[in-house]
């Protein structure tokens, strides 16, 4: 089993800055993508950035292109997203998605989700 634990989120006025983390841990031997998305209130999930294991390719939805940055640190399994000029807009429940092999002879790849770790943008 695979656990992700994020951290960081909390509450910002309109134009500041959060850097949340998460870390994954457990059964892994390596993890392919890693990710965040996010839901809004009244609203379905949706893709916020996605990085690839070495970190050549990245993914933002449109929404937050130039404003937020994911990188990843796969000696700690950890992933990054750093927020820069946020927006009321902006304001979700955020989630932690990994791509993980658990061991060397798996098959398949099986995808995680953190609980989410809020972050709301007051105007």
């Amino acid at each position: 089993q695979v656990q992700l634990v994020e951290s960081g989120g909390g509450l910002v006025q309109a134009g500041g800055s959060l850097r949340l983390s998460c870390v994954a841990s457990g059964s892994i031997f390596s993890i392919n993508a890693m990710g965040w998305y996010r839901r809004a209130p009244g609203k379905q999930r949706e893709l916020v950035a996605t990085i690839t294991y070495g970190g050549g390719n990245t993914n933002y939805a449109d929404s937050v292109k130039g404003r937020f940055t994911i990188s990843r640190d796969n000696a700690k399994n950890t992933v990054y997203l750093q927020m820069n000029s946020l927006k009321p807009e902006d304001t979700a429940v955020y989630y932690c998605n990994a791509v993980v092999k658990g061991s060397p002879l798996a098959a398949m790849s099986y995808s995680y989700w953190g609980q989410g770790t809020q972050v709301t943008v007051s105007s």
